[in-house]
């Protein structure tokens, strides 16, 4: 058993760690748009000719906010960087340790599990209706059916840290 949770956390480590190159990627466009806007408005005002702000440039940094925060999560938690109240927790015996640890892990599971659904859900909706961004036009659905995608290395991770609380609790 404990091969087989090996293999899924590799992969899920690896899928995290792909997902977070797109979140650096979207996040350095996001950065490189931002800069150019400025300079566009900075320019455009002082009279130089052939330079304005890039138009829908703000709802662009909006939606490359949704690639970074949505790509980025995995990976966080593979850093174990989300917070996490140990105070009390870990002043108990392991095996109590191991209980909390596998039911906030399925907690977390559950949650994960209901936000990619329902984004799937939410993304089909804006996708029959249509909706758009108000200046450059851009569908909001592909960067909600982005956020689903993104749950699922959460959740291959939250399942290990689920299977290796519940080892832990089960061993004597």
């Amino acid at each position: 058993m404990a091969g087989k949770i090996d293999h899924l956390e590799r992969f899920a480590k690896s899928f995290s760690n792909w997902l977070n190159w797109v979140a650096g990627v979207g996040l350095v466009g996001m950065l490189t748009l931002a800069v150019a806007d400025i300079f566009g408005i900075k320019l455009a005002q002082a009279g130089v000719p052939f330079f304005r702000p890039i138009p829908g440039g703000i709802e662009v940094v909006a939606f490359l906010g949704v690639v970074v925060t949505g790509f980025a999560i995995a990976y966080t938690q593979v850093l174990r960087g989300h917070i996490q109240v140990e105070f009390v927790v870990m002043r108990m015996p392991q095996r109590v340790q191991g209980a909390i640890a596998a039911f906030v892990c399925l907690l977390g599971l559950i949650l994960f599990i209901l936000l990619g659904w329902q984004s799937v859900e939410y993304g089909i909706s804006l996708q029959r209706v249509g909706t758009v961004s108000m200046t450059q036009g851009i569908p909001f659905y592909p960067f909600v059916y982005a956020i689903a995608f993104c749950c699922i290395p959460i959740c291959l991770l939250l399942l290990v840290e689920f299977l290796r609380s519940v080892l832990k609790v089960l061993r004597k």
